[in-house]
């Protein structure tokens, strides 16, 4: 059984290829790595470069959102608030386990003694397993500024399926409706989009030997076409957020 399965879709409307990856949260645990433009704050215990305990596990690696000022939403890592939550944000939820939930802050995820981490960025963009009505508005800057002023732009998105599992996609030339409809397509019942532009969206996977360290000799990214990749994890120059999803010792009950 594979922890992580990846692929590539074209969506409806678009001529570039997309980028979707499953990934088993029964198998691999969460972590947030905060970063130092991304929320701010600090000290952080967990910040890039991945250092080498954690990448004796590591499976993958992807991006997170948006700068605080714009995410429209808020930042909890590490038992610290760096910006306060917001309720109704599309949240990404990581508990003490390492298991996450996605979802609408204050109905679908709340604060528990296990939360550990909680990601905010704009409003929910899948609900109830289809695109949502702000998913679908005409109005595409209200999910952020692209460059080129166009509504087709390099986008992410990370969605939870009914049974627990996470999906994640990035593509070159995708709206707001296309990368929810991704999301949905690839299972996902509750989603958000995370970064967006060139510079920022990356999901890398990692598959040394046996007994080596993941590392960016190791890594592969979903698209060959994004900027970043394996390595943007392990430079002490980047300064976004991160979530990284690396092997468990045993499964989650």
């Amino acid at each position: 059984m594979s922890a992580l399965y990846e692929t590539t879709l074209r969506p409806p409307g678009s001529s570039e290829l997309a980028g979707v990856a499953w990934l088993d949260t029964h198998l691999l645990a969460a972590r947030l790595y905060p970063g130092n433009i991304s929320p701010g704050g600090g000290p952080w215990l967990y910040r890039a470069p991945i250092q080498p305990s954690a990448a004796s596990s590591l499976v993958a690696a992807f991006n997170g959102g948006f700068k605080m000022l714009e995410a429209g939403g808020g930042f909890y890592a590490q038992g610290k608030v760096v910006v306060p939550l917001r309720t109704g944000s599309a949240s990404l939820v990581i508990y003490s386990n390492g298991s996450v939930n996605v979802g609408s802050w204050g109905t679908d995820v709340t604060m528990a003694r296990d939360v550990v981490d909680v990601r905010q960025n704009l409003v929910p963009l899948v609900a109830g397993g289809v695109p949502t009505r702000e998913a679908s508005t005409a109005y595409w800057p209200a999910w952020g500024s692209t460059i080129g002023n166009a509504a087709s732009q390099w986008r992410s998105g990370l969605g939870i399926t009914a049974d627990g599992a996470l999906v994640y996609s990035t593509g070159p030339s995708l709206d707001p409706l296309q990368l929810a409809q991704l999301l949905v397509r690839a299972g996902a019942v509750r989603g958000m989009q995370l970064d967006i532009n060139p510079d920022w969206t990356v999901f890398a996977s990692f598959d040394p030997a046996a007994g080596s360290l993941a590392s960016p000799a190791n890594g592969s990214k979903l698209l060959s076409t994004t900027v970043q990749g394996p390595w943007t994890f392990f430079e002490s120059w980047w300064a976004r957020d991160f979530v990284t999803m690396s092997a468990r010792s045993g499964p989650v009950p």
